[in-house]
């Protein structure tokens, strides 16, 4: 089985407790969205691989054996102590949708190079998947687009979930023609319709916008919540409907729902020679997504990051709810 790589950061998620009498309260949860993508894969049962910097801190520490006890491979994680480990502090609105504070930057996950890549973390490769939260400086930028190349150059497929948070790039301006420059090195791009608006920059349609991908992506799959799951390919196109569930905590549904394709894909053999021939089967496609949607919609139902995410049994259990 070839592996899954996903970079990029992992970070403590403080969520916010209701307030009680002595004021507000934290929990302490292991994040970041490639990190929990990689756990996501990992509990349903996939192989797959964390490559990122931690601090040389109790919360690197942290993040580090919850990898470990989640099944994710953490040979080519690097260690620093020249910046701590990023933070984030979350709270919840009644719905469970999530706002979030965020220490970064300095930290850690920023300070990884090229350099810090070892040649081993390309070998057996299958899917390379990254975010936009290493695009935010120009330095992690340039290491995240030389990932993405050796990936293709290694003949993985290559993954990015835009995730946008504008919080963490400078003055809050996500600069578009960056995210550009990692898109064009997709073969699978997943955004919420709340980042397509943004790649839209107030001109163009949605559908030019995903006709722009398409140039050098293959699927294109634009979520939006509880409403139905757009999906996008070079000769067709289609929508899903989502599992109803009572959400408590949105924070990681897009990671488990990124994370349950990507598993489906290595579980099913699909790499870049058959890739094409699995997007042509629009049963097997939907199949797939419907899987990605359950992992989904389950990691809404549980606080936090990687507690939240299902195992492949809890997945295909709320596939078979009516």
């Amino acid at each position: 089985m070839s592996t899954i790589v996903c970079f990029g950061e992992a970070l403590i998620d403080f969520l916010a407790a209701p307030e009680g009498g002595q004021g507000r309260v934290f929990r302490q949860f292991a994040g970041g969205a490639p990190a929990n993508a990689a756990v996501a894969i990992a509990r349903l049962g996939g192989d797959c691989e964390f490559v990122g910097m931690l601090g040389r801190d109790m919360f690197g520490d942290f993040l580090l054996d919850s990898l470990h006890e989640s099944g994710v491979g953490t040979q080519f994680v690097r260690r620093t102590d020249r910046a701590n480990t990023a933070l984030a502090f979350v709270s919840l609105d009644a719905r469970g949708e999530r706002s979030f504070s965020f220490y970064r930057p300095p930290a850690a996950d920023l300070l990884f190079a090229q350099s810090d890549f070892a040649d081993a973390c390309f070998r057996d490769l299958g899917i390379f998947h990254v975010c936009s939260n290493s695009m935010t400086d120009a330095r992690i930028a340039e290491t995240t687009l030389s990932g993405l190349q050796r990936a293709r150059a290694a003949g993985a497929l290559t993954s990015i979930d835009v995730n946008l948070r504008p919080a963490l790039w400078p003055d809050g301006k996500p600069v578009v023609e960056r995210l550009w420059q990692a898109l064009a090195l997709a073969d699978m791009v997943k955004l919420a319709r709340e980042e397509l608006e943004f790649l839209q920059q107030g001109s163009a349609s949605a559908d030019a916008v995903i006709e722009r991908m398409l140039r050098d992506a293959r699927l294109v799959l634009v979520t939006d919540g509880a409403e139905p799951i757009r999906w996008h390919t070079r000769v067709a196109h289609g929508i899903l409907p989502t599992q109803a569930v009572t959400a408590i905590d949105t924070t990681a549904a897009g990671d488990a729902f990124i994370g349950g394709l990507l598993c489906g894909l290595q579980r099913d053999g699909i790499d870049t020679a058959r890739f094409d021939g699995f997007l042509a089967d629009t049963n097997a496609l939907q199949r797939a997504l419907r899987y990605a949607a359950a992992c989904g919609a389950f990691a809404v139902t549980r606080h936090g990051s990687f507690a939240s995410l299902p195992t492949h049994e809890e997945a295909l259990a709320l596939l078979a709810t009516p």
